[in-house]
């Protein structure tokens, strides 16, 4: 009877330690959103409020509307029921680059970012005024590249490939669509998410881009886990961790290359926090937080959100049959030849 007595407080405490394992698994597994699956976050917003809007959040109504007069592909206005334009661009004219033949290519989006069932006008929303808040006298020297003008005429550097900008090597997307800072662009906004034990993939549709971010315990082992600073990676150095629902996501070290082209630039001395939590089954809410006195004013923060989508990961295949680069530099090359600059 003894013997049995204690076989049976034995198998309790035994139990009673599955249980509390149990327990402590759900409490860890609940701390842990689950990111898993395929999501898009197209939408017409842009990073900064447009001009002559003051509200951050709009009705559905007002949302149609500032859709309907967002300009899509160059056009003003969006793209017409049809997607054919009359007018063909001039070549080597001002509007070159500025007007689309159809949309067949193109899928922004049909409105604004919808987020927590809110439409916004801009992802930025904190300054209040929805916009980003740069330094006039940036404390740190670098050049932020623009290549509008490149795109508008059709002129730009070709003295190589390194002056065409990143994305039209293929060596990133464009619109800083992987991020840090992932945002929406003319197409592709496609991801996908996978998470293990240890690490969370985003995989990008646009240009291959896959950032693989280690996942650790807490903030302090993942910041120990840095990598070396001389190992200036695409898309920075991204370390995670779980947070009260959250995966966290911080970043430092972004390539140089990549911060002069970037929507979201930081220096050496700034990083970018990214959060991730699921507000619905169908919804991934998502907050990003740059800091660098270097570049801004104050630390600044962007919201919008990824819906799942049934539509599939394809194949961004970027350099097939692309006679860009190729073309580009061995005209110019033919008009140095020649003694000319265009």
């Amino acid at each position: 009877m003894i013997i049995l007595l204690k076989h049976t407080a034995r198998i309790g405490s035994l139990l009673v330690c599955a249980m509390l394992a149990c327990s402590a698994a759900l409490a860890q597994k609940a701390e842990r959103p689950d990111l898993q699956g395929i999501w898009t976050n197209a939408s017409l917003t842009s990073l900064t409020r447009p001009r002559g809007v003051d509200s951050l959040v709009v009705s559905p109504e007002e949302a149609r509307i500032i859709a309907a007069r967002t300009p899509i592909a160059g056009l003003e206005g969006g793209l017409d029921e049809s997607g054919d334009v009359n007018e063909v661009p001039d070549e080597a004219g001002d509007n070159f680059g500025t007007r689309a033949y159809n949309n067949f290519w193109v899928d922004p989006g049909s409105n604004l970012a919808l987020v927590k069932g809110e439409y916004r006008t801009s992802y930025v929303v904190n300054p209040e005024n929805g916009r980003v808040p740069r330094r006039e006298d940036p404390q740190y020297d670098f050049e932020r590249r623009d290549f509008g003008d490149r795109y508008a005429t059709g002129f730009g550097d070709a003295r190589g490939p390194e002056a065409i900008p990143n994305a039209e090597r293929c060596l990133l997307g464009f619109g800083n669509k992987a991020g840090p800072g992932m945002m929406s662009a003319l197409y592709n906004n496609t991801y996908q998410f996978v998470q293990t034990d240890k690490y969370v993939m985003i995989l990008v549709e646009m240009a291959h881009d896959a950032r693989i971010i280690p996942v650790f315990d807490s903030p302090e082992q993942a910041r120990a886990q840095r990598r070396p600073v001389e190992l200036e990676q695409w898309f920075g150095d991204s370390v995670g961790w779980y947070e009260n629902d959250q995966l966290v996501v911080e970043t430092v070290n972004i390539n140089p290359l990549q911060l002069n082209q970037s929507s979201v630039p930081i220096t050496k001395d700034g990083r970018i926090i990214e959060r991730f939590s699921r507000y619905a089954d169908n919804e991934i809410f998502y907050q990003f937080t740059v800091e660098d006195s270097n570049i801004y004013l104050q630390p600044w923060t962007a919201e919008l959100s990824f819906y799942a989508t049934n539509d599939g990961l394809y194949e961004y295949a970027c350099h097939e049959g692309n006679y860009a680069m190729p073309g580009i530099l061995a005209g110019a090359r033919r008009l140095e030849m020649e003694g000319r600059t265009e």
